[in-house]
């Protein structure tokens, strides 16, 4: 629309002008021109009058097929024009150039800003396209995300992988939103550079709730130290409406070498990238720091045993650090647990301890135990599971514990407001 206008101003949509009339014998121009701007010949000017009405009636058309013209002054007199056209009045109009111009600059602005959307300041960051914003002075990343339909279970609500991977997703943001994101799956340049990358050691999540399709929660996640060579990162998911609780999560993350496939220290330099991020804050006050013990040989009167064997990791199933995914081990542990629990029961709360990283040649076995001797306040009894996920050859993967409650128990829900 701005290429059109600027146009219209270069050329004007006026009929070309009518060739100059010969001058008279004194040099000078006619004092009379009809409407086209032909000199009248002497004593004829009621011809000229009568023709420019013969022609107004042509132009001007009837009403009701063939009435009166819609313009009745134009039947009485026609104004002939005395104003010559010079080159002055011929020039395109410069306040419509201008408007033009402007028009341009504007939309190109618009655009730009559009592309060049990611801030400069944490002050400044906004959540243009959804992909979460930096509040709290720069130390914390909110995130909202809707419940799709693919994310969705059997119950009609959403697993506890499509929250982790809210999880994963929001950490990555995180890094990106922040400006620290390298050449990596959530590396800093400096740990790029020394070809770093960050692995879970540990993780617990509490669910208090688990959203339905069509809900939109809201995710806040932060970082911290933990201890001299770690890093701790804690999430606080909410439903974005009510302000409840849905789930709190923290973990605790260490330093691998991409090609030794060794831990590694955090050097200074990495630490000074990420020191001025870390917010002193815990998700979890009570966290479940019990040893997670190894699973009996033998069958236990108070345990019963499920084994699920052959599991193999698909293609898919890995990152950009050629290891599998961190939330595919949770879908492996759930693996052997009986389809009892799952049906009658939701999960509440899980702890995780990450042993070694998983290739994509690996073969591995799930191992489940199922106690029933833990009763909550209300009498109704929660199950509590003991797995461990390991190679078939014998290493360990991974140990975890599970809480299981039965399904529409509600937990005791807290509201945490979103400014918080």
């Amino acid at each position: 629309m701005a290429a059109s206008i600027a146009a219209t101003a270069f050329f004007p949509g006026s009929p070309a002008p009518a060739p100059a009339a010969p001058k008279n014998g004194l040099a000078e121009r006619p004092e009379s021109l009809d409407v086209r701007g032909v000199a009248a010949k002497p004593g004829s000017s009621s011809n000229a009058v009568r023709a420019g009405k013969t022609r107004a009636h042509a132009a001007v058309p009837k009403v009701n097929g063939g009435g009166k013209s819609a313009v009745a002054d134009g039947e009485h007199e026609t104004i002939p024009s005395s104003v010559p056209r010079t080159f002055y009045n011929q020039l395109p109009d410069w306040s419509m150039l201008l408007a033009a111009i402007t028009t341009i600059f504007l939309a190109a602005e618009k655009q730009w800003t559009l592309l060049d959307w990611k801030p400069r300041r944490p002050d400044m960051l906004t959540d243009t396209f959804g992909f979460g914003r930096i509040i709290h002075d720069g130390l914390m990343f909110r995130q909202n995300f809707s419940i799709r339909s693919y994310e969705i279970g059997a119950d009609r609500t959403a697993s506890i992988e499509t929250m982790m991977n809210h999880l994963q997703e929001t950490a990555l943001n995180h890094v990106k939103t922040a400006g620290l994101l390298g050449d990596g799956f959530g590396s800093t340049p400096e740990m790029s550079k020394r070809n770093l990358f960050w692995v879970v050691s540990q993780m617990q999540a509490i669910v208090e709730r688990y959203p339905c399709w069509g809900d939109t929660v809201e995710v806040d996640t932060w970082v911290s130290a933990n201890g001299k060579n770690g890093m701790r990162r804690d999430w606080h998911i909410r439903d974005s409406m009510t302000g409840h609780t849905i789930l709190k999560a923290t973990s605790k993350w260490v330093m691998m070498n991409k090609l030794t496939r060794k831990l590694a220290r955090i050097p200074d330099e990495v630490r000074t990238e990420i020191e001025p991020y870390f917010f002193e804050r815990s998700a979890i006050v009570d966290e479940d720091n019990r040893k997670l013990p190894k699973l009996p040989e033998d069958k236990s009167t108070t345990a019963a045993k499920y084994v699920r064997t052959g599991l193999t990791p698909r293609w898919a199933d890995l990152d950009i650090n050629q290891h599998v995914n961190n939330v595919k081990y949770i879908a492996w542990i759930l693996e052997s647990a009986p389809i009892s629990i799952l049906e009658n029961h939701e999960l509440a709360s899980i702890v995780l301890d990450y042993k070694r990283e998983c290739g994509r040649d690996s073969v591995l076995q799930s191992h489940t135990n199922v106690h029933t001797d833990c009763n909550s306040d209300s009498g109704e009894t929660i199950l509590h599971c003991e797995h461990l996920l390991s190679l078939e050859s014998g290493p360990t993967m991974v140990k975890a514990r599970t809480m299981w409650r039965p399904k529409g128990t509600k937990a005791q829900e807290t509201v945490v407001p979103s400014s918080l």
